[in-house]
Formats: structure tokens, sequence, C-alpha cells
């Protein structure tokens, strides 16, 4: 567990045209297990360049609140301006149902087995790092339900889909933790809204979507835990404005 002593915003300057952009160094207490590991966490972003601001990711199937029998479910979508057959690293097409963790397709046609129960769908294209695109019309969401079940209750607020870490994800010693989420249904600037990102009792609040990476973690386990809030702190009560994962440094 980490117990925050100090914490040091900086713009260190990391090669020609990119820079590391509000830096947090936290200066930890540790474990004496974990001691030799170092005192320092880092947590930084860049500022991320869209390598496909036009790309389109059209959503055919399902309908929104579509109603379908338990069993497979069909996925269809439309990709324009992006080079979806173009042999990118991994997989280039992700969607994630009701929070959960992303699975990766190469092909805009698909089934999903599923049992009964209301499912809201987020998909959404990826570069090259595996990271999520954040222009607008980059990614889509589609609520549908499987089986005898209702609708979502109506919620006009924002929420969040987080692309990484999955939950469980495993890194090694000096490997980079990295937090890359969107944020759906509204505007963090235009709603005056932020990110906030515990990671045990580490913390650090994003008012934009830039991927967010942490670094010199030492070995253990971690409690990741992304909110979205309001400017003056509450919590949005949507099912999806909070999300939690489990990390292991080893």
């Amino acid at each position: 567990m980490l117990t925050c002593s100090i914490i040091v915003f900086l713009v260190i300057s990391c090669g020609p045209g990119r820079e590391k952009q509000g830096e947090l160094v936290i200066h930890a207490e540790i474990m004496d297990s974990l001691a030799e590991a170092g005192p320092q966490i880092r947590f930084y972003y860049y500022e991320e360049k869209s390598e496909y601001p036009d790309a389109i990711l059209e959503m055919y199937s399902p309908l929104d609140n579509q109603k379908f029998k338990p069993g497979k479910v069909p996925f269809e979508f439309n990709i324009k301006n992006y080079p979806f057959d173009a042999g990118l690293r991994g997989f280039q097409l992700k969607m994630i149902l009701n929070g959960g963790d992303p699975v990766g397709y190469n092909s805009p046609m698909f089934q999903r087995e599923l049992k009964e129960g209301t499912y809201r769908a987020v998909a959404y294209l990826v570069d090259e790092e595996g990271l999520s695109l954040k222009e607008f019309g980059n990614y889509v969401d589609r609520d549908f339900m499987v089986g005898e079940t209702r609708a979502f209750p109506y919620q006009a607020e924002p929420y969040l889909a987080v692309n990484l870490p999955y939950n469980g994800q495993q890194l090694g010693i000096g490997e980079e933790l990295m937090v890359d989420f969107l944020v759906l249904g509204g505007d963090l600037k235009q709603d005056k809204l932020s990110v906030i990102l515990e990671l045990n009792e580490a913390r650090y609040e994003m008012d934009k979507m830039s991927p967010v990476r942490i670094a010199d973690l030492p070995s253990g386990e971690y409690s990741l835990r992304l909110r979205l809030v309001k400017q003056d702190g509450k919590e949005l009560d949507g099912p999806f404005s909070s999300m939690k994962r489990t990390i292991f440094i080893e």
C-alpha cells in the first residue's frame, strides 16, 4: 500500500515534439519488503497526436434497445477512413460490455454468446499502440436486451469505459502501467467534469482523456479505481461512472 507524503507537479521534456505533461511524483513510504524498489512513483501523460481523427465507426447491429433471445447475438459495424485491413498490430476494433474488460476483433462482423440481461456495448477503434482513438466518431455505444429483461433507466449523465488496464493484468518490474479510458455521453471540459484515478492511496486527477502512464511501481498488488466526478467533487451516480481494476507488479 502507498502512503503519499510529497506531491510535485512537473513538465519535463522527453525528446523533440513530445513532452511529459502534468507529471506527479509521489514520495511514498513502502513496506520494508519493497524498500529496495525506490521511493518515487510517477504519474504523467503525453499530449497524444490523433492518428486517425476522421475515422468513423458505425454500429449496424444491435439497434438501440433491440431485444434478442439468449444465445448468439450478432454485432455488425461499418468502418470508414481507417486502415482496418492494413495489418496494424493486434486487434483494431475493441468492444466492452457492461463495463467489463474489452475484447478485440479483427472483423467488423461477429457474434457473442450472451445470457439474459440488459447490456451496454461500447465499441472503439485503436491505434498501433493499442490505445483507444478518442475523436468524435471513433467510438460508439449502444444499449440492448437479451431475454425477458428491461432497458436501463434513462440517464443523461456521462460515463466511463476503460480500455487499459485489464482486470488482473500482470506487469513486470520496470514496466509502465497504462491507464486508457473514454468518457461517453458528455465532455469533460464542457460538462465541468474530472476523472479521478486512485491507485491504492495515491490520487491523480485528469480533465482530459489522455492515457495516464504510471512508472516505477514496486512489486505488489494494486487496486485501481477510476471515478467520474463533478466540479464540486460529487461522483456521478450512473452504473458505469466508476470502474475498478486489480493489477499485479511482479
